[in-house]
């Protein structure tokens, strides 16, 4: 009776380390599958930064190029019809 209940301890122990050791491995396999999938999330999120930047830079450009002061001063005479004014014209208000 006292070796059926050792062996049988013996085999319960080796089917809890089996079972354990198995269940380590799906975790193994299921950490390294999540870590695979966020590598890639952030590759593409590189991306997305790179080009928004490169976005970011035309529109500077873009907002320099409409906003010099060649730029406003044609619109202002052309469009406008704006003109400096004369000396006379100006008037100072004094507080």
């Amino acid at each position: 009776m006292q070796k059926n209940r050792v062996e049988w301890i013996k085999q319960l122990s080796i089917a809890v380390i089996s079972t354990l050791v198995f269940s380590s491995a799906i975790g193994v396999v299921y950490c390294k599958h999540q870590s695979r999938q966020l590598f890639t999330k952030l590759q593409n999120l590189q991306q997305d930064i790179e080009s928004l930047q490169v976005e970011w830079s035309q529109l500077l450009l873009e907002q320099g190029t409409w906003a010099a002061d060649a730029r406003v001063e044609h619109v202002a005479r052309e469009r406008l019809q704006m003109h400096l004014p004369e000396p006379r014209e100006v008037v100072v208000i004094k507080e």
